[in-house]
């Protein structure tokens, strides 16, 4: 069934039980405090006003005003207590229904909820999942080589190509695939800010690996200067002495020159980019492959998506709607009694 051993990866946002305000970050926090307090400051001014003028308040209305000031007063204490608590947090957040929910944004602008990515990786040919892992954080750059490999377990093949989005992009990550045996096809995130600002992307600079330097779009040799290391990883420059003299200048750099910073594995990333020239239709492959099944799965959920708390109990019931869903697959597949034949051998 696996003998082409290529999956697309991809991970979606599921809803926990817990609702969005019964979560709370630093930013929620200190909204919600100010709303009360701009709400006990409104009731004082009505109390004040109640004082100097007797007549247009009834007694009722201050007894009333009285018992809202008390209530948002104990509000406020518990919110104080919850950012004591949040301030405990590792990620600074924190859940009271599902403690181990997290805020999350989605793709629609402003838009977010709270919950858990899920993770799969699914077969290109028969659209089965061949793994899958619930996890807490709203990002997908780390879970890249975690999913190929449970992937190339499950195939039980030596090598595995995958496909992934944008948002698993990781040098490292990417890396890890490659000495792996696992082809990946990722496309490079466009957070260019000099190509935002109309100046010369890094793309526009050849990179000629026998002589270890970029060409630039004036023809100009910017070659290797020092090495570093930032944040962890070894990273090379390079730079050109003409930069100052050149009469392109203005649409390469408002510095006195153009620093090139290159990976040191960075050649992995180039090979990685070749193979996507090499296959256009990557982008929608992996949008029919893996999308698909977050659809169905969510449907058959339902609105609120998971119905048990905490991480364990969540993957577990994950673990359960996938079952069902490659059981209908295999169904569809191989039809119901050679299924259950296969099952019984």
């Amino acid at each position: 069934m696996f003998s082409e051993a290529i999956v697309a990866i991809d991970g979606s946002k599921f809803k926990a039980v817990n609702n969005r305000d019964k979560n709370f970050t630093d930013r929620k926090l200190k909204a919600r405090m100010q709303q009360l307090e701009d709400s006990i400051a409104r009731y004082m001014t009505e109390l004040d006003r109640a004082d100097r003028e007797p007549a247009l308040v009834t007694e009722d209305r201050v007894e009333h005003i009285k018992d809202k000031v008390e209530t948002v007063k104990k509000q406020m204490r518990e919110l104080k207590r919850i950012g004591k608590q949040m301030a405990q947090a590792p990620d600074g957040q924190i859940s009271l229904t599902d403690p181990d929910a997290r805020s999350m944004a989605t793709s629609g602008r402003g838009t977010g909820l709270v919950g858990y990515n899920v993770q799969t990786a699914v077969d290109t040919k028969h659209h089965l999942i061949l793994a899958h892992e619930v996890t807490n954080y709203g990002h997908d750059s780390d879970h890249l080589s975690s999913m190929a490999h449970q992937a190339r377990d499950a195939v039980g093949k030596d090598t595995l190509t995958a496909f992934a989005d944008r948002g698993y992009f990781k040098g490292q990550q990417i890396l890890d695939c490659m000495q792996s045996g696992i082809t990946t096809l990722i496309p490079k995130p466009q957070t260019s800010t000099n190509k935002a600002a109309g100046l010369f992307d890094k793309a526009d600079f050849r990179y000629i690996p026998s002589k270890d330097e970029y060409r630039c779009q004036a023809d100009q040799r910017a070659i290797w200067r020092f090495t570093t290391v930032e944040r962890g990883v070894t990273i090379h420059k390079y730079w050109s002495s003409a930069c100052p003299r050149c009469p392109i200048k203005s649409k390469c750099t408002t510095g006195e020159y153009r620093r090139i910073a290159r990976w040191e594995h960075e050649n992995v990333l180039d090979a990685m980019q070749r193979r996507l020239n090499r296959t256009p239709q990557a982008s929608r492959v992996r949008r029919q492959t893996v999308e698909h099944p977050f659809g169905t799965l969510k449907a058959w959920m339902g609105a609120t998506h998971f119905l048990t708390k905490t991480l364990p109990r969540v993957s577990t019931e994950m673990s359960l709607h996938v079952l069902a869903y490659n059981l209908k697959r295999a169904m569809q597949i191989f039809g119901i009694a050679p299924l259950m034949e296969a099952i019984r051998t």
